[in-house]
């Protein structure tokens, strides 16, 4: 005998039949959280790239238009001090590690930096054709590939002094080379750099004071300081007495390459008498001064 159930019993039987379907299909697993907005995640730093101020700022320089003679100017991928009344940067500090390189191409847009106040003498490319002289960067473009934006930012013309071709293309330009490769071997290098004085001589020959109608001055000298750190953090509270530091001094000259820029080294102590610049001021006063008096006489390639 089939039996006969009431519609009750049927109703019932269906009700209890989808809830144990439903608990086979339920998960264990807890269920993940939405994720947040664009505009609240969290913005992490770039690894590697570093403050290119952590040593220190070299002229006290601030952002005023009352200070035209040391305008302090941040920017991403470098700093720098303008000194007005020479129409280009007193000092620009950087720092390189494979952090900042890439595939972006030399963009060669050579350009005013429109970041200067109101009043201000601004250069353009122009200031510098048929002068003898080349558009030195003081940060190399080749420093900062890792974007084309990166890449810009280095033509902007308060990263520009007027250089003999031959100190520029050929000695200073190795030591930028040797900068590079370090970066290669697992260092990172903090890099200071300017010039000083007034009377430089280029491809027309002679001696040139000025350019741009007396605007820029023709530095006689450039200097740079190389820091040297293995890769790491905390790079202020790592250097030591130990602490691999290059500086170079170098005559603004077409016969510079008479000697390799390895030629050319001095001591920090020396380039801040001839500059009046307070160099690695960051680091601790000991070790500064170390580190400040020795001339380097490590490798140069």
């Amino acid at each position: 005998m089939v039996a006969i159930l009431s519609h009750g019993a049927r109703v019932g039987a269906l009700l209890f039949s989808a809830s144990v379907l439903l608990g086979a299909c339920r998960k264990e697993d807890p269920i993940a959280p939405d994720p947040l907005p664009d505009t609240e995640q969290p913005v992490l730093p770039i690894p590697g790239r570093d403050d290119n101020m952590a040593l220190g700022n070299p002229s006290a320089a601030i952002t005023s238009v009352l200070t035209p003679e040391n305008y302090l100017m941040v920017k991403p991928q470098y700093a720098l001090a303008y000194q007005n009344s020479r129409g280009t940067a007193r000092w620009v500090s950087w720092h390189l590690s494979t952090s900042w390189k890439g595939s972006a191409e030399r963009c060669d847009c050579f350009s005013g930096d429109d970041a200067l106040p109101f009043g201000f003498f601004q250069a353009v490319t122009q200031d510098y054709t048929n002068t003898g002289f080349n558009r030195g960067h003081l940060c190399p473009s080749d420093d900062r590939d890792g974007s084309d934006a990166d890449n810009e930012v280095t033509f902007l013309m308060t990263n520009v002094m007027p250089q003999a071709p031959i100190l520029n293309q050929v000695t200073w330009g190795n030591l930028e080379d040797y900068a590079r490769s370090l970066i290669y071997d697992g260092y990172e290098v903090y890099t200071v750099a300017g010039g000083y004085g007034a009377g430089g001589t280029g491809s027309n020959g002679g001696t040139t004071t000025t350019i741009a109608f007396g605007n820029i001055t023709v530095p006689s000298r450039y200097w740079k300081v190389l820091v040297i750190l293995e890769e790491g953090e905390d790079d202020i509270n790592r250097i030591s007495s130990n602490t691999r530091v290059i500086a170079v001094d170098m005559p603004n000259t077409q016969t510079v390459n008479a000697s390799p820029w390895g030629a050319y080294r001095t001591t920090v102590d020396a380039i801040e008498d001839s500059t009046g610049l307070d160099l690695l001021s960051l680091v601790p006063a000991a070790i500064q001064s170390a580190l400040e008096s020795a001339v380097d006489d490590g490798p140069t390639q």
